[in-house]
C-alpha cells in the first residue's frame, strides 16, 4: 500500500533502478522526480489532470508528415530554444542559432548564385548579400547555405496550391570570398497554426501567435558547426512577441528599400564557429 507522499515517488525510481542505459536512467529518473514535484507544489486536481491527458491526446491527433502539433507546442513552451541553447553554445562572434521550423526541405538541387528564388511570386523584390566568415573574420569558401521564407503574404510553399517545394527556396555555395547573393520576394509576418490544441493553449494565455517577418537559414561547412538561424526585419512590430522565443537581438537586420533597383537589400556576415 503507498500514500500519497514522498514514498510513491521512491518506488518509481527503485521500479527504474534496474535500467541498463545509465543515461536513460538519469533522464527517466529527473523526469519522475520533476514530474511529481510539480503535481505536489500545483496540489493537481484528478479533473486537471484529465484535462492535461486529453490535451495531450488531441496534441498528438494532430500530427502528420505535413504538421507536428508537439514541435509547436514544444516551440511555444520555449523547450526547442532551450534544448538549442544547451546544445549550440557560441562563443565570442559567432551567429546565435535559432529555431528550424516545420517548413525546411531537404534534398533539393544547388542553384546558382544571383538565382531567382521567388517563382514569380508577387511582392517587393528583396536580394540578400550573405557574406560567411569564421570567427576570425576569415571568408568560408564553398560554405553551404540553404534559405528558406515566406511569401509576402506570411505564406510558405507548401500552403500555396500548385506550387511545388522550391519556391522561396534556395541552396548555395559560397564563393572563395565567402559570398552568397539571391534574389527573392520580402517575406511578411505570419501566424503559427492556432486551429489546435496549441492555439487553444495560446488563446487561454492570450498570448498573440503572430512570428515576426524572417528568413530562414541553415549553413554548414566542413570543420564547422552547422548554424542553423533566421535573419529578422527591424522595426517589424512582433519582434518583442515572437511566440516561439526564436529572436535574438544580433539577428535583427535591416532590409532597406533602395529607390535605383526598386528592391529591398539585405546584407549580413554570418560567421561559423570551428568545430575546435
Amino acid at each position: 500500500m503507498l500514500d500519497a507522499g514522498e514514498s510513491i515517488t521512491e518506488e518509481v525510481m527503485a521500479a527504474m533502478a534496474s535500467t541498463p542505459d545509465p543515461r536513460t536512467l538519469e533522464v527517466l529518473r529527473c523526469a519522475v522526480r520533476h514530474l511529481h514535484d510539480f503535481v505536489r507544489e500545483v496540489d493537481l486536481t484528478e479533473a486537471e489532470w484529465a484535462t492535461a491527458v486529453d490535451f495531450l491526446t488531441r496534441t498528438g491527433q494532430m500530427c502528420s508528415p505535413q504538421r507536428q502539433e508537439f514541435i509547436l507546442l514544444s516551440d511555444v513552451l520555449g523547450v526547442t530554444m532551450l534544448v538549442d541553447a544547451v546544445n549550440n553554445r557560441r562563443v565570442g562572434e559567432a551567429t546565435g542559432n535559432s529555431v528550424l521550423g516545420p517548413f525546411f526541405r531537404e534534398d533539393r538541387p544547388i542553384v546558382p548564385d544571383g538565382h531567382d528564388i521567388s517563382a514569380g511570386l508577387p511582392g517587393v523584390p528583396l536580394v540578400v548579400h550573405a557574406r560567411i566568415t569564421d570567427t576570425a573574420g576569415l571568408p568560408v569558401p564553398g560554405a553551404h547555405l540553404d534559405v528558406w521564407h515566406s511569401d509576402a503574404e506570411g505564406h510558405y510553399d507548401s500552403d500555396i496550391a500548385g506550387l511545388d517545394d522550391t519556391a522561396m527556396r534556395g541552396q548555395f555555395r559560397a564563393s572563395d570570398d565567402g559570398r552568397v547573393t539571391f534574389r527573392s520576394i520580402a517575406p511578411a509576418s505570419y501566424p503559427i497554426p492556432s486551429d489546435g490544441p496549441v492555439g487553444e493553449l495560446m488563446r487561454a494565455c492570450r498570448r498573440s501567435v503572430m512570428r515576426p517577418a524572417h528568413v530562414h537559414v541553415r549553413i554548414s561547412a566542413p570543420g564547422f558547426s552547422t548554424l542553423t538561424t533566421m535573419v529578422f526585419r527591424s522595426g517589424d512590430p512582433y519582434l518583442d512577441g515572437d511566440p516561439v522565443f526564436g529572436v535574438k537581438p544580433p539577428l535583427v537586420a535591416e532590409f532597406p528599400f533602395d529607390h535605383e533597383d526598386q528592391s529591398e537589400h539585405l546584407h549580413y556576415t554570418f560567421v561559423l564557429q570551428r568545430l575546435d
